[in-house]
């Protein structure tokens, strides 16, 4: 069973859901409020050796990245965030200094946005070092983004450079395979691995986004727009097609893909965790939406699938089954 054929197979068990209710198959739960708001609601999980080689991360940067991946998801409703909880399941392994550490860097970039720690849940683990972080949000009732909202002719757009963060996971992973773990490296390699582990949610454009009604569908970018793309694609019923060539491409990951011989393109369509945002657009308004963005591709019918301009590969993200 795959993530897609796992989560709907969840979905269908729940029940039907109250009136107003947005649930399994967005970025945050959405639950109406009397006072003209929505509750934004979401929850997700790093495991050690999943998402994260302990033995190469800081708990300063592990602690940003665990908040900040949820707060993600709150940019990707257009939403703004009000609180989170933080539980950890710690191996005997890890002393109080490190959890000092790892809540300096969760505490950083909550506060940056206003976003308090209000309690969670603390156990022991035989083996692995496990977190799991619920955030809750907020934004005006009707307002959030869903991805069920594409139309054909919408422009497909992003918010930032992607594949950085894929290009700073593969550096990782080739100096931790050599024994070479938290060693610093060229600029230009240690920018892609601050990418990868400091990744900064787009509150700010979140919620500029949703003042729009040209902006249509949108989500965060999480595993890649290989596999996020076709949440949208599903959820709206429609097809699209993506200009490889005008991706956007820092010049860091071109510079160290053109020393080590990786495929950029593949990196920032397969790669994940870049976090931007991912939307479709009414290009009759394109300029009247004040957020800095890419044009990457536009939506089309349904029978028209998932197409690579410029490209034989059928890209696919990063999938958890």
């Amino acid at each position: 069973m795959g993530e897609f054929e796992l989560i709907e197979a969840i979905k269908a068990g729940v029940g039907r859901l109250p009136e107003g209710v947005v649930g399994i198959g967005d970025d945050c739960a959405a639950i109406p409020q009397k006072d003209g708001l929505e509750t934004l609601v979401t929850s997700d999980m790093l495991i050690e050796g999943v998402h994260f080689i302990i033995e190469d991360v800081s708990p300063y940067r592990l602690g940003w990245k665990s908040a900040a991946v949820n707060l993600s998801d709150i940019a990707a409703m257009g939403g703004w965030p009000r609180g989170s909880l933080l539980s950890l399941a710690l191996p005997k392994s890890l002393d109080s200094k490190w959890v000092e550490d790892f809540i300096s860097g969760y505490s950083e970039i909550s506060q940056r946005f206003g976003c308090p720690l209000l309690g969670g849940d603390t156990t022991s683990s035989l083996n692995s070092l496990c977190i799991n972080v619920t955030l809750v949000g907020e934004c005006k009732a009707g307002t959030s983004k869903k991805r069920s909202s594409a139309k054909v002719g919408d422009l497909i757009c992003v918010t930032g450079c992607l594949g950085d963060s894929a290009a700073g996971l593969k550096l990782i992973l080739e100096r931790t395979s050599e024994g070479r773990a938290q060693v610093v490296g060229l600029p230009d390699e240690e920018s892609l691995i601050q990418r990868h582990y400091l990744p900064l949610p787009r509150l700010e454009e979140g919620m500029q986004l949703i003042a729009s009604d040209a902006v249509h569908a949108m989500m965060d970018i999480s595993d890649g727009i290989g596999s996020d793309l076709r949440h949208i694609l599903k959820a709206s019923a429609v097809g699209a097609e993506i200009d490889c060539a005008s991706l956007p491409l820092s010049e860091e990951l071109r510079r160290v893909c053109a020393k080590r011989g990786w495929d950029s393109i593949e990196l920032a369509i397969s790669g994940g965790e870049d976090y931007e945002l991912l939307f479709t657009l009414d290009p009759a308004a394109e300029k009247e939406v004040d957020v800095p963005h890419y044009v990457i591709g536009r939506i089309t019918e349904a029978a028209g699938g998932l197409k690579w301009l410029g490209s034989e590969k059928d890209f696919r993200g990063f999938t958890h089954f």
